[in-house]
C-alpha cells in the first residue's frame, strides 16, 4: 500500500534514519523484535521446568533418577513425573474409589475453620479456570472506570448470592465483574456493578489479557504476516535514505502486505 497517511496541520513525517548508525539501529530493533519474545518465552518455560523439577525431585528415590545413572542431570524429568502423578490421580479419581477418597478427604478439610475457606475457595477457582463447565471469566465486557469517560476491560463473572445482593442499596440486577491490571493481568479489582453498565464485547479471556499486558500495543486480530512486513519496510526504508539497492526479499514482504491489504 502506498497511500501517505492524513496528519493534522503542521506535522509532517519524519524521515527514516540516514547513514552507518542509522541502518545499525534500524537492524538492532528489528533483530530485538524478533529474538525479545523466544528469549524470554524460553527463560520462562526454563523457569517453570526447573521449579517442577526442584518441587518433585526430592519424593522421587535415588534410584529412580536419571542423574544418577548419567553423567548430567536430564531436566524436565520431574515435569514427567508430575504429569504422570497428576493423570494417574484423575484416573483413580475418575472411579468410585478415588470418589470416595476425595469425598473423605474434603469432609476432614471441611472441619477444619480456616483450611475449610481456603480449600473451597480454590477448588472453586481451579474449577472454573480448567474444567471448561461454565462461562465465568470467560465473557469479557467494558465498564466505565476508573471515571466517567474512561473504559476498562473486564471479565465477567456470576452474579452476587441473594446475601450478599440484599445489601446492595439499588434495584438494578447486577454482576460481579474482576477488572486486570497491567502488566500483571493476574492482580486487579474485583467488584459488583449493574449488568446494565456493563458493555460485553466480542473478546476471547486470551485476547483480553494479551492486550492488557501489552497496554494495548498487541491489538486483537493483529496478523503476525503484517508485522514482518512492517519489519522489512523499515529496513527498506533505511537502504533507500542510504542509497543501497533494495532485496527482493524485502520486495517480497512488502507485496505480500499489499495483498493482505
Amino acid at each position: 500500500m502506498n497511500d501517505t497517511p492524513n496528519l493534522p496541520p503542521g506535522e509532517t513525517v519524519q524521515d527514516p534514519p540516514r547513514g552507518f548508525m542509522g541502518r545499525i539501529r534500524n537492524y538492532f530493533l528489528t533483530g530485538l523484535i524478533v529474538a525479545g519474545p523466544v528469549a524470554i518465552t524460553f527463560y520462562l518455560t526454563w523457569w517453570f521446568v526447573n521449579w517442577v523439577d526442584g518441587f518433585v525431585r526430592p519424593f522421587v528415590p535415588m534410584d529412580y533418577r536419571p542423574e544418577t545413572y548419567l553423567p548430567f542431570a536430564v531436566p524436565g524429568s520431574g515435569l514427567v513425573v508430575a504429569f504422570v502423578a497428576l493423570t494417574l490421580l484423575g484416573f483413580l479419581t475418575a472411579n468410585l474409589i478415588g470418589r470416595s477418597l476425595v469425598d473423605l478427604g474434603e469432609r476432614l478439610l471441611g472441619r477444619m475453620p480456616v483450611v475449610r475457606a481456603i480449600y473451597r475457595g480454590l477448588k472453586q477457582v481451579f474449577e472454573t479456570l480448567f474444567s471448561g463447565n461454565g462461562n465465568s471469566l470467560r465473557k469479557v465486557g467494558l465498564v466505565e472506570f476508573p471515571s466517567p469517560g474512561m473504559w476498562s476491560i473486564v471479565l465477567i463473572s456470576l452474579p452476587p448470592n441473594p446475601e450478599v445482593a440484599t445489601k446492595i442499596p439499588s434495584q438494578d440486577e447486577h454482576i460481579s465483574v474482576f477488572l486486570p491490571c497491567a502488566p500483571n493481568p493476574t492482580t486487579g479489582f474485583f467488584f459488583y456493578v449493574p449488568r446494565s453498565k456493563v458493555i460485553p464485547i466480542d473478546l476471547s479471556a486470551e485476547e483480553a489479557a494479551t492486550l492488557i499486558m501489552s497496554a494495548g500495543v498487541v491489538q486483537p486480530g493483529s496478523d503476525p504476516q503484517k508485522k514482518i512486513a512492517a519489519l522489512a519496510a523499515t529496513a527498506l526504508a533505511a537502504k533507500k535514505a542510504t542509497g543501497e539497492p533494495e532485496s527482493a526479499f524485502a520486495r517480497r514482504k512488502i507485496k505480500a502486505a499489499d495483498k493482505v491489504d
